[in-house]
């Protein structure tokens, strides 16, 4: 199957200057360019991005405002919405995270969440090193904050477990693999899904601290103490013993 063919105007080689030139020069035309060359030469050209932007300031501006948006995505809302599931915000907890999905019956769909509300985050962290030095960290914080208060749905989200795991992995994957191990231990082991994910929360600063990489602990230290401050319902309920286990219905 042929790729879907993005669309350029090309202009002549001597009057290219930073924009993005591709194929041959066919003045005036425009000319087919498949999708996987036009992502190639536009990567290839990120370095130049900044060119475009000034006061300085902007490009770091637009790539937080991107992380951002990028994290508000509410991929269990939407994802339960357009598969018949109902309303996210009325089965269960509420949230909109992949714990909540799975109440609805829908494994398939809780599973899909998890992934994709994972990939958001560690996508934010690779779009953020590659278009600022130094960019990862604060554009991964930004897609985390935009998952737990999307402005989409008045500021209230998800916990951000997941999300946060992606914008480790992406930042120190090491990190992010004791995340994981901390995560489905804590929570297999418990069987509450709030403590297994506020111990990878935490584990992620800790963890980082002992690998060296004392660069990325304040933020994720950050993150860490945002996740735990969404999770304070169900520390409520941890000490009152009335914090649901894995399969009940509400949470």
């Amino acid at each position: 199957m042929c790729a879907r063919p993005v669309y350029l105007r090309l202009v002549p080689i001597s009057d290219c200057g930073n924009r993005v030139q591709a194929g041959f020069h066919r003045s005036g035309w425009i000319v087919p360019l498949p999708l996987p060359l036009a992502a190639a030469t536009l990567w290839s050209r990120r370095n130049h991005f900044g060119e475009f932007m000034n006061p300085p300031w902007l490009l770091p501006a637009f790539v937080l405002l991107i992380s951002y948006l990028l994290g508000s995505i509410p991929f269990g809302l939407l994802l339960t919405r357009f598969t018949g599931a109902g309303d996210l915000r009325q089965i269960g907890s509420g949230n909109i995270g992949a714990t909540n999905v799975l109440r609805t019956g829908r494994k398939g769909l809780a599973a899909a969440t998890l992934l994709l509300d994972l990939l958001k985050g560690a996508a934010a962290v690779m779009i953020g090193a590659a278009l600022v030095d130094g960019g990862g960290p604060m554009a991964g914080a930004m897609a985390f904050i935009g998952h737990c208060y999307p402005v989409w749905l008045r500021f209230a989200g998800g916990k951000g477990v997941a999300t946060m795991m992606g914008v480790v992995t992406a930042l120190y994957w090491p990190a992010g693999i004791v995340f994981a191990v901390i995560w489905l231990g804590a929570l297999f082991g418990t069987k509450w899904s709030s403590v297994g994910g506020m111990a990878a929360g935490i584990s992620a600063p800790i963890a980082l601290w002992f690998m060296d990489r004392i660069d990325l602990v304040p933020v994720t230290l950050g993150l860490a103490l945002i996740l735990l401050w969404r999770h304070r319902t169900n520390i409520a309920r941890l000490a009152k013993g009335t914090e649901p286990k894995i399969g009940a219905s509400k949470g």
